[in-house]
């Protein structure tokens, strides 16, 4: 018996909400297309990126579910680089074509 009733529906959209979760919010998308053209450094991306708090540009949200790698180097004063993973790398195109 097939269920093509409205929590069939919710359930199949569950995977994409989380994921338009993950990515949709403030600074995400500008930070994987920003990332996109190569790795940044910190600083870098402060620069880069206007009004964005230090502690978002941390990246939290991005490096623990796999879109971001983060490279600290124990420097004075400290280094850290961020670079897309593959997966992060993976959601260029479709971000492009929502912008288009």
């Amino acid at each position: 018996m097939r269920d093509d009733g409205p929590d069939a529906s919710h359930e199949s959209c569950k995977p994409v909400a989380e994921i338009l979760a993950r990515i949709g919010d403030k600074w995400s998308v500008l930070i994987v297309m920003l990332l996109g053209d190569g790795p940044k450094r910190f600083n870098e991306m402060r620069r880069l990126i206007d009004g964005i708090s230090q502690r978002m540009l941390t990246l939290p949200g991005l490096e623990r579910d796999g879109f971001v790698n983060r490279t600290a180097y124990p420097t004075v004063p400290p280094r850290v680089d961020y670079d897309l993973t593959e997966l992060g790398r993976s959601l260029r195109e479709p971000i492009s074509r929502l912008g288009e």
